[in-house]
């Protein structure tokens, strides 16, 4: 096993500490763990502080292979991670696709690929405070609903995020106390994406011109919306549970229906949750509000219209969520013939 370094006690190494400590904590007790390591600031004090508080580490760097020279930067990154005690560091090439853009496809092969070795162990990442207050913002500004606005959560098994409540400053402050040069993506600088300009332009001007304290608060506000969400959760599967129609309803026994009495006495902020879920559990996913709100008109204030459109079917036929017989429907129809 390789030796572990002996941190400094400085202010920021301590938040950090502090940070993996608590989360580690909250799991139960050390335990070994696999760090996503970029070679950034805020991967590296997660990995120096990771190794002293929670155990075994291995780190594992992906290689998106976006840029030239990135397998010297992931080399180097795992060469670091082996000099602060890791127990292993390896590197992982993938191919980025390019389904939803180069950002989200990046994001999708990383995260394949950490669970592609992570075993058994929980997989921690580096997102702090500041990360937390940039998705929070970008989802005010897409507009769909409360669960877009409650940000990243410190446990969403298998990913761990231990630095939620620690400011970006203070990781790169623990790279410079520990003398560590930590990698600097060009793309977190590069304005053509829009969680840079919240970065380094909104957030900026926010604190500006609200005094300070914006990226807490916000962070604070996920913390809040995400309390509430786990109730509404609880809520929301008891209603699914009521309503449920396992046989499917008149003429469609493929899919589960839901019993349009039944959601129509509830609240229509849990009934919308609940045909939200229903449609999730038929890998229905990617439902525009637009659409709910008409799916749930068919509930709600059901004038003789037809079914709405959702994403999903075949070349051939396209999915209908229609109110039929009492029951709330999938339907395949044909695509010359749907409603």
């Amino acid at each position: 096993m390789t030796g572990r370094r002996r941190l400094p006690e400085t202010a920021a190494v301590l938040a950090v500490r502090r940070g993996v400590r608590d989360w580690v904590a909250a799991r139960g007790g050390p335990m070994p763990v696999v760090v996503g390591l970029s070679g950034g600031a805020d991967s590296l004090a997660l990995v120096a502080a990771a190794v002293v508080e929670a155990g075994d580490v291995t780190a594992v760097v992906v290689d998106h292979r976006l840029q030239d020279g990135s397998g010297e930067v992931a080399a180097r990154a795992a060469e670091q991670a082996r000099a602060l005690g890791c127990v292993d560091a390896e590197v992982l090439a993938v191919e980025v696709g390019r389904d939803g853009g180069v950002e989200a496809a990046a994001r999708a092969a990383r995260y394949a690929a950490l669970e592609s070795v992570r075993g058994e162990r929980p997989v921690l990442l580096g997102h702090t405070l500041d990360d937390q207050a940039e998705t929070v913002l970008l989802g005010l500004a897409r507009g769909s609903g409360g669960r877009s606005i409650q940000g990243m959560a410190a446990w969403n098994a298998p990913w761990g995020r231990p630095l939620l409540a620690v400011r970006r400053a203070r990781t790169r402050q623990m790279c410079a106390d520990l003398g560590i040069e930590p990698w600097e993506d060009p793309h977190n600088l590069d304005p053509a994406y829009t969680r840079v300009r919240v970065r380094t332009e909104i957030l900026p001007l926010l604190e500006e011109v609200l005094g300070g304290g914006v990226a807490q608060a916000l962070a604070r506000t996920a913390d809040q919306l995400r309390a509430d969400g786990e109730v509404l959760d609880v809520l929301t599967a008891d209603l699914l549970r009521a309503a449920i129609v396992p046989e499917g309803g008149p003429g469609d026994t493929d899919r589960p229906a839901l019993s349009i009495e039944i959601l129509a006495t509830a609240a229509p902020a849990l009934r919308r949750r609940a045909i939200r879920a229903w449609l999730a559990e038929q890998g229905i996913g990617g439902v525009l509000n637009a659409h709910l709100q008409a799916i749930d008109e068919l509930v709600s204030n059901w004038r003789g219209q037809g079914g709405v459109a959702v994403a999903g079917g075949s070349r051939d036929h396209r999915l209908v969520v229609a109110r039929a017989h009492g029951t709330l429907t999938v339907r395949a129809q044909p695509r010359n013939d749907a409603t």
